[in-house]
């Protein structure tokens, strides 16, 4: 099955030095960019995280302190690696919860502030534990009729994104209309729709400190923690604008920063 794109795809996938998206850093980025014409683009690139990699880290994806010394930081990386996301929708394994909300971080670090607002998010692993609820390597199993062992080197990133690419493929070819007599699994070849599936929760920022929600009738975005929890995020930076300085200055993700920022610029401009 051909992907129905009205732009670019990119499928990606990090190895990290852990798991704490504001503390850990990205040692490996791979993606493929598929285009509306069927072209397909690969990349993946090795990243001197600036920070030792934690022994269990090495053992689990293979890859060493001295793999990635002398590779660039991804600062060094960040304005080519943005140019490859740019205009593009944007998919992964459980993307939406870790890889983007990371990258989201190290490209705010780097000084970009790239707009994933302008992105479709698909998150493949979503959309396959809301149909089947496993794992990667059960959904290769039960996709592509092949255990990953057999094709892919584990916890590496390139091999990790070309088994995403199987499992969304064939995830459209069983999930197709008609392809089955389930009316319940139905998935239509589409972005837009699959970015819908995709979505768990309405965040407004990665990390879910802020979400959209219905206030007097209009959707707007209200906190999501704290003492101000499901209150209009507009109306507690005009009542306790004191807030925001302690947001800024707190232990948050530079993303929730970034979209309180621009949330508190779009107020201050009515």
């Amino acid at each position: 099955m051909k992907l129905n794109l009205q732009k670019p795809l990119v499928i990606f996938d990090l190895e990290t030095t852990g798991l704490d998206i504001v503390k850990e850093r990205v040692i490996q980025l791979s993606y493929i960019k598929i285009y509306p014409d069927g072209r397909e683009v690969r990349g993946d690139e090795l990243i001197n995280p600036e920070k030792a990699i934690p022994v269990e880290i090495e053992q689990l994806t293979g890859i060493t302190n001295d793999d990635v010394k002398d590779k660039p930081t991804f600062k060094q990386l960040a304005a080519k690696l943005s140019e490859v996301f740019a205009g593009s929708d944007i998919a992964g394994f459980n993307s939406n919860h870790f890889d983007v909300p990371l990258l989201a971080e190290e490209f705010l670090r780097a000084g970009i502030d790239f707009d994933f607002s302008k992105s479709r998010l698909i998150d493949v692993q979503t959309i396959f534990h809301r149909m089947e609820r496993r794992n990667l390597a059960a959904a290769y199993k039960f996709y592509c009729g092949r255990k990953m062992e057999e094709d892919f080197e584990a916890h590496r990133a390139d091999q990790d994104t070309e088994a995403t690419y199987r499992v969304l493929m064939g995830e459209l070819d069983k999930y197709a209309p008609g392809a089955n007599e389930d009316p319940e699994k139905v998935l239509p070849n589409d972005m837009q729709a699959l970015a819908d599936f995709s979505k768990l929760n309405d965040n407004v920022d990665f990390a879910g400190r802020i979400v959209w929600a219905e206030v007097n009738g209009q959707r707007t975005e209200v906190f999501n923690f704290g003492k101000y929890k499901g209150k209009a995020v507009a109306d507690v930076l005009r009542l306790d604008p004191g807030y925001y300085g302690w947001i800024i200055g707190g232990d948050f993700t530079y993303n929730t920063k970034q979209v309180l920022t621009r949330i508190r610029l779009r107020e201050a401009q009515k």
